[in-house]
């Protein structure tokens, strides 16, 4: 007769001649997914069940409108961020130049939803175990990526794309889900971090569960759960490559979903990290998550999901170990503030970049933020590395002026050395710059240089550090990412420092200008234009466009681009939805990638134009 909430129960609400309109109420902790619907009549004459038609199948999704629901959000400009908004920004680049591209999630586009459930489908995990949000986040952390489950993205990180999509050319993740689910459970190639994190974004935003994508500027990927980044140095105080297998990477991206965790202690519900890029196993599988940023901040990294593996790349000490005549090694520095910075996603309501550091750790340096470190370290398998003291009266920072070098010019740096005792200190600095893949895998040395620098007491002494264009032109990877690394001693203490700064080169964006009014169903221009900073011919350039309501994705093979020449071509398209959108446009060559552009274009509906 009535509903009564928390259960399945269908009550008649209306009933005329041979029509009955049911209204259906479902609980909230019921099996998200794809149901049948089949109606079953019983009458005199006997029995008779409605054939099954998919057109009438239900899909069930999470609800945060819903106070029950585990992953109810009670804010609803939070809501129309983490779940309603299609197109978002990604961050890249390093802690000092941050960029940032559009990201177009898609997760209403048509297709999509069913596209997303054939992905928890392809799982083979019991559908029972897909109303719990930390499952289902679990599963899909998995299914992102390849390895063990043929999931959606093949990763590639070998500078070699040829034989698929180049991870820079990807704005969107609807092409990639849509094909997935087309070629019915191929791994599309390829992606690096924003493009796993960019989809479970989707997928989650998709099923109903609030996410946002997360970056974390030099971040630590611990491979021995020392929950330390360990450099190794042999006797000169060079670095030992095979034993150097942490690594930090400029940036890494991942996401973070809403949920309250009933299997934790309280307290540690709201935002947990889950991470669909494959960097390592968790229970035999490459996934990662749901950690709770709370218990990350807090140091208990033994709560479940991962939280040691997402703890050292957001709070990991880095320590430098050197090898000594026997054969051991002993700590000679460490350096606390190495990791972590400047941890980014995009704002509620907004295209300002929100930093949001402080949920995932206590401000460095502070008592609360070394009890943490304190506390996770015990956990770890290098517990007595706390720590060496050493008479430390001297400081190595590296200094990057205003935005910092573009791609194409020669870079300047400043190399700042302090002395903070009363007495005269000599110093050897020795330095040498990588080309580094983004992932902070080296690719090759381009300088190297040694100093010896007198300081008297308190004295502040600032080095210039140049870099010429032509040592690094012929050297350049997809993310012009470079890696100063510093290292000396003060002869009078023995004090060692130790240093690294990333920075990277900055990349021009592309110009795109509409031409003439948008309105739906009829046909828009618009122009794109780019200048080559390089002083080398850009070979076999491709162009990518998407925009949800404008386009669907589409590719355009342009051809090679002269030194330094500025091109432009012009394209044209039919709006199909009304309101605010954004036109994304990539570039993508060999020689020069992450090179985007993006357009505000407010579309006018064709009635509103004929009134």
């Amino acid at each position: 007769e009535e509903l009564k909430d928390g259960r399945w129960e269908a009550a008649v609400v209306k009933q005329e001649d041979r029509r009955i309109k049911l209204s259906v109420n479902s609980p909230p902790t019921a099996v998200i997914g794809r149901y049948q619907l089949t109606v079953g009549t019983t009458c005199a004459n006997g029995q008779d069940t409605f054939t099954h038609d998919p057109a009438n199948d239900i899909y069930m999704l999470f609800n945060p409108w819903c106070e029950d629901d585990s992953i109810f959000m009670d804010s609803e400009a939070e809501r129309q961020e983490y779940v309603l908004n299609d197109v978002g920004k990604i961050y890249y680049g390093t802690e000092y130049q941050i960029g940032a591209r559009t990201w177009n999630y898609g997760q209403f586009n048509d297709g999509i939803l069913a596209a997303c459930l054939f992905i928890l489908e392809r799982s083979r995990t019991p559908n029972s175990g897909w109303g719990d949000p930390v499952n289902v986040t679990r599963i899909l952390s998995a299914m992102v990526n390849s390895p063990n489950d043929l999931g959606v993205i093949e990763g590639n990180w070998s500078g070699d794309y040829s034989l698929g999509t180049s991870p820079t050319v990807w704005s969107g993740s609807v092409e990639i889900i849509n094909e997935y689910y087309k070629n019915k459970g191929t791994p599309i190639k390829y992606g690096q971090c924003w493009v796993f994190g960019g989809v479970f974004t989707t997928v989650l935003r998709c099923l109903g569960i609030p996410a946002r994508t997360v970056t974390n500027f030099s971040s630590a990927h611990d491979t021995d759960v020392s929950l330390t980044t360990d450099i190794y140095l042999d006797e000169e105080m060079e670095p030992i490559t095979y034993l150097n297998t942490d690594s930090i990477w400029n940036f890494h991206v991942w996401t973070d979903c809403w949920m309250a965790r009933p299997d934790l202690p309280p307290g540690n519900g709201g935002w947990q990290t889950v991470d669909g890029t494959p960097q390592e196993t968790s229970q035999g599988t490459f996934r990662c998550g749901p950690a709770s940023l709370a218990a990350v901040r807090n140091g208990q990294v033994y709560l479940k999901h991962d939280s040691a593996f997402v703890f050292a790349e957001v709070n990991s000490d880095k320590i430098y170990w050197q090898k000594s005549k026997d054969g051991t090694f002993n700590q000679v520095y460490s350096e606390k503030n190495a990791v972590g910075h400047s941890i980014s996603t995009k704002a509620v309501g907004s295209d300002e970049r929100n930093d949001i550091t402080h949920l995932y750790k206590h401000p460095e340096g502070s008592e609360e933020e070394r009890i943490a470190v304190e506390i996770a370290c015990r956990y770890g398998s290098k517990a007595a590395a706390y720590s060496s003291p050493t008479a430390e009266d001297v400081t190595v920072e590296v200094i990057l002026e205003g935005d910092g070098p573009k791609i194409g010019a020669d870079a300047e740096l400043t190399i700042r050395l302090k002395n903070m005792s009363s007495e005269k200190r000599t110093v050897t600095l020795h330095s040498q710059l990588a080309i580094m893949y983004y992932t902070g895998v080296y690719k090759d040395t381009v300088k190297k240089d040694k100093a010896d620098v007198e300081l008297l007491p308190n004295e502040e002494n600032d080095l210039a550090w140049e870099l010429e264009y032509k040592m690094y032109k012929d050297q350049l990877i997809d993310q012009a990412a470079l890696m100063l690394t510093l290292s000396g001693r003060v002869k009078e203490t023995q004090q060692v420092l130790a240093t690294q700064f990333s920075f990277r080169l900055r990349t021009p964006d592309l110009v795109i200008k509409p031409i003439g009014k948008a309105v739906v169903g009829e046909k828009m221009v618009v122009e794109i234009s780019f200048t080559n900073p390089l002083p080398q011919v850009l070979k076999a350039v491709i162009f990518h466009m998407e925009g949800t309501g404008l386009l669907a994705a589409r590719k355009i093979e342009f051809g090679d681009i002269g030194r330094h020449a500025s091109v432009s071509l012009v394209q044209d398209f039919v709006p199909s939805l009304p309101g605010p959108r954004k036109l994304l446009v990539s570039l993508d060559c060999k020689q020069l990638t992450q090179v985007h552009g993006v357009s505000d274009i407010t579309v006018e509906d064709k009635s509103s134009m004929a009134s």
